[in-house]
């Protein structure tokens, strides 16, 4: 199956690669993004399994965003990453569900989707702003999907105490973890069957 990659309204706006712009002009690629992203069937499939949003609110935004940066950098950060195309399980962890919703899964969905070439490793300035988006992405799902119990405003939506980031634990864990492929196919005909990332994200 072929995925239709939705470019941005602006042919101007800059890429990952070219962005040189600050803080805000980040925040309005990955708004920008997050907007094309939700036009894709397959991109706008995914949300967090119970388990993935209950580790993320247990863990914390600071940790979970370390983590993704980690992540990327380990998985699609080298010019030629290892199995490309079937590095990143489709969950075990929620920054794994938000690769795939945000195109961050593998050097070819990046290069479609963010206009990264694949052949050359990924800059810090990359990885940064790509983790950017997948950390928006968690951010959104959350709320979208408050905890049980959680406090809401007077239009439904978790207030600021329960945004699900409210309860990180103090305590490390490391992962053991294994994760089988989705049973739906990917959209550029890869599959993943690895395993949870090795090692340990402290």
């Amino acid at each position: 199956m072929n995925e239709t990659v939705l470019q941005a309204g602006n042919p101007t706006r800059p890429s990952p690669r070219q962005h040189d712009a600050g803080r805000q002009t980040d925040d309005i690629w990955v708004a920008d993004t997050l907007g094309r992203l939700s036009q894709s069937a397959f991109r706008s499939s995914f949300t967090l399994s119970a388990h993935d949003a209950d580790y993320a609110r247990r863990k914390g935004r600071d940790v979970i965003g370390r983590h993704a940066r980690e992540m990327l950098a380990q998985r699609v950060g080298a010019a030629q990453p290892y199995k490309d195309g079937k590095q990143t399980p489709w969950r075990g962890h929620p920054v794994f569900t938000a690769q795939h919703a945000t195109a961050c899964c593998c050097r070819g969905c990046i290069e479609k989707w963010h206009h990264i070439p694949r052949g050359r490793a990924l800059s810090s300035e990359d990885i940064n702003r790509l983790a950017s988006l997948v950390m928006a992405w968690i951010d959104r799902d959350l709320a979208r999907h408050p905890a049980p119990g959680a406090g809401t405003t007077g239009a439904g939506t978790p207030d600021a105490k329960h945004s699900g980031w409210e309860r990180p634990e103090e305590q490390t864990v490391k992962h053991g973890l294994s994760c089988k492929p989705s049973a739906s196919g990917h959209p550029d005909g890869h599959g993943n069957h690895s395993g949870f990332i090795q090692g340990a994200l402290l």
